[in-house]
């Protein structure tokens, strides 16, 4: 429970702060550095543990720790007889969980298990890395109600599927927080910690969303290759990872309130629900001079598929048909592992044609020249929270066309222009005609600039955050959340027939081939995926 004394908060990242620069890096330094009067301490999902620290550190940190998910294996010996008999059994009504529909109400606290054995001596890598959890994947896999078994899943699938679930499940391991307030920046592994604080510690744990990371997930598992076993394993781990954090967090914090839908179907009661924007430093970003002499677009962040660079760069390369002159311009690092895909818009452009137009600039210290570079400021992305480089581009007056995903359309009002996700055509049809009206692209400059003014500023960002931090450490008892199912499944899982109570184990029981069918559980169509 929390004891008298300085406020502190656990920051809880992955992928992010303060090891990666970007968007969420962006935020959580903003936050930080504006509450001298709390004392954080950072705890962030890594991938080799080896990333330095590039972002500097305020006092107020005090301390600073990694989890990595691909470093050294966990040192620890695996249970014996009895004690992995039992083990073994909690697993497979776990794995079953994240691959039945009817019996996914084990999986937290199947979950919680797995942590408890994880925080009290156990190692979880060793365990699962047994030939018996081996084995209890490739049974559940098989059991004749689930569409896996007609998969005809492999040892390797199954040495697959083990291996990404127990890196996933890496950060059940780490001790957490004790006291304070958890405050989980993405949702996601980084959420475990938390859970495990709420649950064993009764931390309060406020979750914030930028993008929706199950989203995102969905999106970035079309192009992976691993079997559809391994997808549907670990596709609803991560699904329920979400339905999970969402029902047991006193209060979730989008950027922008179009990841309610997600939030709400995920389980989440509406009434602790706080939408709080993302804001500007308008110091660090004024009003930008005079547009450049030649006509340029304009791109700042990450070079990420998540970003789709492709539709921007067959976005220029219809423009530039009709205006030869025009240039783009694309200021951002590229992410460890992102080299492959630098390399394929590098082809890409020379396809098109446009290569000798295009400049990747890399990362600029001052992200306001970026904006300054541009006539027009693009944003092409397929996912999004509330991007920081579109407020930041407003903020600096600059005329922008984006994508219409999550809370680009927030905050851009009537600004702006927005369009379709992976739509050239539209995203080309809106830039040309700004860069053919010089006084619309004023006048919707300096509208941008005072909107950002009135509702997106750093300061009002970090006070509404300050108070949630208050109001949850705060003296008063808090109701334990009711967990209420979700409106409609997130995606719909494997089902079995109807009528029939789920099995864990195949040689426990068998189904009735002859059951009736059931009708499909209402699921989010791929066009919902994709908005």
């Amino acid at each position: 429970m929390n004891s008298p004394g300085p406020l502190e908060v656990t920051l809880l990242t992955e992928g992010t702060y303060p090891y990666i620069h970007g968007g969420v890096s962006t935020w959580c330094d903003q936050l930080v550095r504006g509450m001298p009067d709390v004392r954080f301490h950072i705890l962030g999902i890594t991938g080799s543990g080896e990333e330095p620290v590039v972002w500097p550190l305020p006092r107020q940190i005090a301390s600073v720790s990694s989890v990595p998910m691909w470093g050294p294996t966990p040192e620890g010996r695996a249970p014996r007889g009895r004690a992995l008999r039992r083990f073994l059994a909690g697993y497979e009504r776990f794995l079953l969980s994240l691959l039945d529909l009817d019996f996914e109400h084990h999986f937290a606290d199947e979950l919680y298990e797995l942590s408890e054995f994880a925080l009290t001596g156990g190692s979880l890598t060793a365990a699962l890395r047994t030939e018996g959890a081996l084995r209890s994947l490739q049974g559940v896999w098989r059991l004749p109600f689930l569409p896996t078994s007609g998969d005809r899943p492999t040892l390797r699938d199954a040495l697959e599927g083990t291996d990404l679930l127990e890196h996933a499940l890496r950060p059940l391991a780490v001790q957490p927080p004790a006291r304070g307030v958890a405050h989980v920046a993405t949702g996601g592994l980084a959420a475990l910690p938390a859970l495990a604080a709420r649950r064993f510690h009764g931390v309060p744990l406020l979750l914030s969303e930028h993008g929706i990371y199950l989203r995102e997930r969905y999106l970035g598992f079309r192009s992976v290759p691993f079997s559809r076993p391994v997808k549907t394993l670990l596709l609803g781990f991560y699904r329920l990872l979400a339905t999970e954090s969402y029902r047991r967090a006193d209060v979730v914090a989008p950027c922008n309130r179009y990841n309610r839908r997600w939030e709400e179907r995920g389980g989440c009661d509406p009434r602790r629900i706080r939408t709080v924007y993302n804001g500007v430093d308008l110091r660090q970003f004024p009003v930008s001079g005079p547009e450049p002499e030649e006509p340029t677009l304009s791109w700042a962040g990450r070079i990420d598929p998540i970003k789709d660079l492709e539709t921007l760069l067959r976005a220029f390369a219809l423009v530039r048909a009709e205006l030869p002159r025009l240039r783009l311009r694309l200021f951002g690092g590229v992410p460890a592992g992102g080299e492959e895909y630098r390399t394929r818009l590098d082809a890409l452009a020379a396809q098109l044609g446009v290569a000798d137009a295009v400049a990747f600039e890399g990362r600029v210290d001052a992200v306001k020249d970026a904006y300054a570079a541009g006539t027009v400021v693009l944003l092409s992305s397929i996912s999004e929270g509330f991007p920081f480089s579109l407020i930041e581009a407003m903020a600096c007056g600059r005329a922008t066309v984006s994508t219409d995903v999550g809370g680009v359309r927030e905050a851009v009002g009537d600004t702006g222009l927005v369009v379709p996700a992976r739509d050239p055509e539209a995203l080309a049809g809106a830039t040309l005609a700004l860069l053919r009206d010089p006084q619309r692209r004023a006048q919707l400059g300096a509208a941008a600039r005072r909107r950002v003014e009135e509702r997106f500023t750093v300061e009002r960002m970090v006070a509404e955050f300050h108070g949630l931090y208050r109001e949850l450490a705060g003296p008063a008892a808090r109701p334990e959340p009711t967990a209420r199912p979700p409106a409609e499944p997130l995606m719909q899982p494997p089902m079995h027939p109807p009528g029939h109570p789920p099995a864990f184990l195949p040689r426990q029981r068998d189904r009735d081939a002859e059951a009736p069918a059931e009708a499909p559980a209402p699921e989010l169509g791929v066009d919902e995926v994709a908005a």
